[in-house]
């Protein structure tokens, strides 16, 4: 019995580092967005953070407009990369998890 709980707190270790790992990598995931008529775009990382935007010079003009575009484009884009994350991230934790008992809620 004992050496079966090694075997899980090792096998935890192993999932935590790969969770770890996953994190870092998902910081070199790039998702692009755009507004529907391409006039603001923004580029994030699976992890959320934004690393580009462009904007068009006509939205310059109108700063409720502009307001308007980030809003809703950022909004769109964060929730791509909120999916890819999560997704990735229950990948890596699934993989190595030990099968126990009532813990199934990541399948």
């Amino acid at each position: 019995m004992f050496g079966d709980m090694m075997n899980m707190m090792g096998k935890l270790k192993e999932t935590q580092k790969k969770v770890e790992e996953t994190r870092k990598r998902l910081n070199t995931v790039l998702i692009d967005e755009a507004s529907s008529d391409n006039k603001l775009k923004v580029t994030i990382t699976a992890n959320r953070e934004i690393k580009g935007l462009e904007i068009d010079d006509t939205l310059l003009e109108d700063k409720e407009q502009l307001e308007d575009y980030l809003v809703l484009t950022l909004n769109k884009a964060i929730e791509k990369a909120t999916k890819v994350n999560e997704a990735e991230l229950a990948a890596a934790a699934k993989e190595g998890l030990p099968n126990i008992p009532g813990m199934d809620m990541f399948k």
